[in-house]
């Protein structure tokens, strides 16, 4: 089993992208399935937007609806724990602590958190500590958080020069992941929410569409994702490329179109 990498660019718009000099993220999109105008979940705040990607039920289900993490009242098995219960080695590398909530305890093979996403280089930090694992250990599932795109919104304002060039800094983060992933390794990309102003949380489109796109053996190049895409849709995804089962509770969907067989 090759490498699975999932890369979550916090609060990028796809329109971002437009105004932007991201090779690294274009050269993905050039052999991936995409679909630029994927949608994020209401409340589109981040931990119950993550919530939701790894345990494929809306936030009304899970039960998180802002920054706090709290038990689910009916828990529901995320990706996590069902790739480590099928013997797939799971690792997280993140800059942004409440996520160390996603998955339940004795699942994670490693985990990496430094607080430093507030700094302009801090997803070029994490992408480091995520290469010098990810080539000396050769896990079978990582989740690779990049954090200074969200800051940088809240700090000069989505669409700002300054929430711009940090898009650019965090494509040079997302070169390091992909270059230690190679060709044989799967790799999706996406966001969790938009933005607009200095914040987000509504069902306004800036706040709601997001990037997604999948590359890697067996999954179409060049392709434009045509079924609707929200964030339940992702486990389910990964579940197929990891050889793992979704569990019966999930509320997404396997994009399966994205696969060449």
């Amino acid at each position: 089993m090759s490498l699975t990498v999932l890369i979550m660019t916090d609060g990028l718009r796809p329109d971002a992208l437009e105004l932007v000099h991201t090779p690294n993220i274009a050269a993905l999109r050039a052999r991936a399935s995409s679909k630029l105008a994927a949608q994020s979940l209401l409340p589109n705040i981040t931990l119950p937007c993550h919530m939701s990607i790894f345990h494929s039920v809306e936030p009304a289900r899970h039960g998180i609806v802002t920054n706090r993490w709290q038990p689910m009242a009916r828990p529901v098995s995320g990706l996590v724990e069902n790739a480590s219960k099928a013997g797939k080695r799971c690792y997280f590398f993140y800059n942004w602590e409440p996520l160390r909530d996603l998955s339940r305890p004795e699942h994670l093979r490693l985990s990496f958190f430094c607080d430093n996403a507030r700094t302009e280089d801090g997803d070029q930090v994490v992408a480091g500590e995520a290469v010098r694992h990810i080539g000396r250990d050769a896990p079978d599932f990582a989740f690779v958080y990049f954090g200074n795109i969200d800051e940088a919104g809240h700090c000069h304002g989505w669409m700002a020069d300054g929430y711009l060039r940090q898009i650019e800094r965090t494509d040079v983060a997302i070169g390091m992941v992909l270059d230690a992933i190679g060709d044989q390794g799967t790799v999706l990309l996406q966001s969790d929410h938009g933005g607009h102003d200095r914040t987000h949380g509504t069902d306004i489109p800036e706040d709601m569409t997001i990037v997604w796109m999948i590359a890697g053996p067996g999954i179409r190049r060049e392709y434009t994702v045509q079924a609707q895409v929200n964030l339940l849709d992702t486990a389910p995804t990964l579940a197929r490329v990891l050889g793992v089962a979704a569990d019966s509770l999930w509320e997404g969907h396997c994009i399966d179109e994205v696969f060449e067989n």
